[in-house]
């Protein structure tokens, strides 16, 4: 299989011997012409029928935190002799606390391009493969989806809340992450097998508004890689890649408030924190004042009452993490009520 890349767009000029005659700001757009556009269409034809590919996922993103479960997500994409097959682990926890960053950066590291499909509660079993759609000349053009894409490319998809999903797109993904490693699209009639290459992990979020797994799924998305919050010093490294240019004294409130949210069991992340502090100096700039002068509205804002409660030292039942066991702890400063 060989990868088609529509020419961009634009006066091609033949260069030949006499090349070294054209003025060097017309060989610049001659260059430049011949360069195909990031945006172009790629196409890959299989039995006959063209599909239109997706484009991969280009984030800054930057895996800051625990190393072990980096190195678990590392180990679980190894093949480590001809007869074994890579895992497709699945990454466990709450919205907002980095699962997604985990998968990109570990892909990114191995060289590998990212393909990121946002699973929804409507994603139909042609939405993860392959959609056919009308074109203004009334033709029918068959799309790729991001993850066939990767299995053709021979990258990573990461399957975003992928929970979320019903059993009858699960049931379609089934073949793929076994052993057998290929999907089936009866839009098309194609049996398309996964590039050696191909890797998939699962991101999926611990809260009520997800679907229950089916159980010959589960079995399939193996290892289970969970992840926690962050200690102190690597949250603090995480505000600070995410928001540079906010001052540390205001990095140092949203780290307190954090850190104290996580040992109470509250539901407060990283990303909370970081669109705290993005309010904070958007409001502060709007009014000449300081920053951290607007916390408090900063905190209203992005958490709601509950996160005024807490500021109040009030614990908010309806922002705790409910597992089973836990014990609630405090702050000597911290007002028990609830």
């Amino acid at each position: 299989m060989s990868l088609k890349i529509a020419p961009a767009t634009g006066t091609m000029m033949p260069l030949h011997a006499k090349a070294r005659f054209i003025p060097r700001a017309i060989k610049a757009d001659i260059a430049m012409a011949t360069e195909p556009s990031p945006n172009a269409r790629r196409t890959e034809t299989i039995d006959n029928i063209e599909l239109i590919l997706a484009h991969p996922d280009e984030i800054a993103m930057e895996w800051i935190g625990n190393d072990r479960l980096r190195r678990q997500l590392v180990a679980s994409w190894m093949v480590v002799e001809p007869r074994d097959t890579p895992l497709n682990p699945r990454l466990i926890g709450q919205p907002g606390i980095g699962k997604t960053t985990l998968g990109y950066a570990v892909a990114r590291e191995m060289g590998r391009e990212v393909y990121i499909f946002q699973c929804t509660m409507d994603t139909r079993p042609e939405d993860l493969l392959i959609t056919p759609v009308i074109a203004s000349d009334g033709k029918i053009g068959y799309h790729a989806s991001p993850l066939v894409t990767a299995m053709i490319r021979g990258g990573v998809c990461i399957l975003d809340e992928a929970n979320r999903m019903s059993e009858k797109s699960w049931a379609s993904l089934a073949p793929l992450l076994d052993q057998r490693r290929y999907i089936e699209s009866i839009i098309t009639g194609l049996k398309l097998r996964a590039h050696e290459d191909f890797r998939v992990c699962c991101t999926m979020n611990d809260d009520a508004s997800t679907y229950e797994v089916p159980e010959y799924i589960q079995s399939r998305l193996q290892p289970q890689i969970e992840l926690g919050f962050p200690d102190r010093a690597d949250e603090k490294k995480i505000l600070k890649f995410n928001v540079p240019f906010a001052p540390d004294d205001l990095v140092e409130m949203a780290v307190d408030y954090l850190q104290r949210a996580h040992r109470n069991y509250l539901r407060f992340t990283p990303r909370d924190a970081v669109g705290m502090l993005r309010l904070c100096l958007k409001l502060g700039r709007m009014n000449d004042q300081d920053p951290r002068m607007f916390f408090e509205d900063s905190v209203e804002g992005i958490l709601g009452q509950d996160g005024i409660d807490f500021l109040n030292g009030i614990i908010p039942a309806s922002a705790r993490q409910s597992r089973p066991g836990q014990r609630m702890e405090f702050d000597e400063d911290d007002d028990e009520s609830s």
